[in-house]
């Protein structure tokens, strides 16, 4: 495995997707009281990073929202169409995200890879698309529970993460997101050990492809039935760097109290 300098200090991330929940007034009074919470709580968003991803209707009114409050909230798409423009019905671009500030976009999740029938050329570019209008891809792999059985842990996140970043270059800023098919929504995680083991692989594959210090500078979120009763199990881990929330994500006092493991208020 590539060396990773222990100087880089890579800001941990507690990224919430919504997916289809909340329309645009819900999402106005979440992300409200999301900011007020963390407020109270003198949360240091400097020392963890928050990000939501809503649907794209809610979107609009969650810039408006971060830019007039100047709240210290990220923002993005769950979503992005490979595709600059034209007749691509129901799609959408990485220009339109970018015109709306999104800093983040989810590529490759398990659900548009088995819904959607999304492949690895697909998702590759996808990633191409945001990066061209610098917009931090969070690129998701992840193993079936077939796939567990058949290959282990990490072959098949690997294999995909290799094939996400094949058309990447080492300036490139982006976010690696392992979630294990077979956790998500299934009320049973990981174990910090698995997913250490899986984030180390996929660091030594970022290494092999784009170097050690973009390797050392990335940062590897877990994601899968994460909530505040074992996010501080997984951030001790050397090789995660925080997590993707989904159903969690969406009670605001306990995905408040995810983002401030460190502390766990609330709890």
């Amino acid at each position: 495995m590539a060396a990773v300098s222990p100087t880089v200090r890579r800001v941990p991330l507690i990224a919430g997707n919504w997916k289809m929940n909340l329309d645009h007034l819900q999402a106005i009074a979440f992300v409200q009281k999301l900011a007020w919470t963390l407020k109270d709580a003198n949360h240091d968003f400097s020392a963890v990073e928050v990000a939501v991803f809503p649907p794209f209707t809610d979107l609009r009114s969650v810039q408006t929202l971060v830019a007039a409050d100047k709240l210290p909230l990220a923002f993005g798409g769950q979503d992005v169409s490979e595709h600059e423009s034209g007749a691509y019905t129901g799609e959408i671009s990485a220009a339109f995200l970018a015109a709306l500030e999104s800093r983040y976009v989810i590529i490759g999740h398990s659900e548009r890879r088995t819904l959607h029938a999304e492949t690895d050329e697909q998702v590759a570019g996808k990633v191409a698309a945001a990066l061209k209008h610098n917009i931090a891809p969070i690129i998701c792999v992840g193993e079936t529970a077939e796939d567990l059985e058949t290959h282990g842990a990490s072959a098949v996140p690997v294999a995909q993460l290799r094939a996400a970043l094949s058309r990447v270059d080492s300036a490139a800023d982006f976010v690696v997101a392992y979630e294990p098919v077979w956790a998500i929504g299934s009320g049973q995680a990981a174990t910090p050990e698995q997913a250490e083991q899986v984030a180390a692989a996929l660091r030594a594959v970022i290494a092999e492809v784009l170097g050690d210090d973009v390797a050392a500078k990335t940062r590897i979120l877990y994601g899968g039935s994460v909530k505040s009763g074992n996010i501080a199990g997984f951030m001790r881990e050397p090789n995660v760097d925080g997590a993707l929330v989904g159903g969690a994500s969406l009670d605001v006092n306990e995905f408040a109290a995810i983002v401030r493991y460190q502390k766990h208020v609330g709890l």
